[in-house]
């Protein structure tokens, strides 16, 4: 099993609150919107519109808010236009960092990345110049407080499970992104609280820092992924 990423730990932990505040509804409205534009308002042929829908049921997202999100992505209603954009660079002691962004304005949002990152002593690259250090991957994460993680793996031996870390209470299962749904049911089958599974970014190689180096990385993390515009942060540092 690889080392275990603190940052996908702290993300997790910090969704929760945000759920609480209702900020991650902002965040996942943003992204019903954008999913329903490009890929149409029918759940059941859009896979990705499908997996964000469970997303709101996890948080407790009224499910009247996620139907104006598809039908202002369909143009049913009227609302803003978003874009997806993806910033690559590295920040504070080198780290590689991804970020996922929907904005209705690229010039501010671009500005404002730039600012972030050279503010803490990073540099915003271009397009490639750190996505080829990750890959696209289905994460499941569980309650794992009663299992050990090789018990998890070998229940989940028919899936394409790549990798199991855990956290304390928490397991992250890897998988193919194609498996993504199955191996969240299959969890779910096998008794295991299913806390949250979506698609990420993963590291292909990962780097460490000193421990007071990491902690003024992960708050520069943590203050990309405040930002309004920002949908999810994903680094190299474990």
């Amino acid at each position: 099993m690889a080392g275990h990423s603190k940052w996908s730990t702290i993300k997790h932990k910090k969704a929760k609150e945000d759920a609480k505040r209702g900020k991650a509804f902002t965040k996942l409205i943003k992204e019903i919107t954008v999913a329903a534009r490009t890929g149409g308002g029918d759940p059941t042929g859009n896979p990705r519109l499908r997996l964000l829908l469970e997303k709101a049921k996890e948080i407790n997202m009224p499910k009247d808010n996620a139907e104006r999100a598809i039908k202002k992505g369909t143009g049913e209603l009227p609302g803003t236009h978003y874009e997806s954009i993806t910033y690559e660079g590295y920040g504070p002691y080198g780290i590689a960092v991804l970020v996922e962004a929907l904005t209705d304005n690229k010039n501010r949002t671009v500005s404002e990345m730039r600012r972030a990152f050279s503010s803490k002593g990073g540099s915003l690259g271009e397009a490639g110049s750190v996505s080829w250090m990750f890959e696209h991957k289905g994460m499941v994460k569980v309650d794992c407080q009663e299992i050990s993680e090789e018990e998890i793996f070998e229940k989940l031996l028919d899936y394409d499970i790549e990798d199991i870390t855990r956290d304390e209470n928490l397991c992250f299962i890897t998988c193919d992104a194609k498996a993504l749904m199955k191996v969240k049911k299959a969890s779910e089958e096998i008794g295991l609280k299913v806390e949250t599974a979506d698609l990420e970014w993963t590291p292909k190689n990962t780097t460490s820092l000193s421990e007071d180096q990491a902690n003024k990385a992960y708050e520069f993390l943590g203050a990309l992924d405040d930002h309004d515009d920002v949908q999810n942060v994903y680094t190299n540092l474990t």
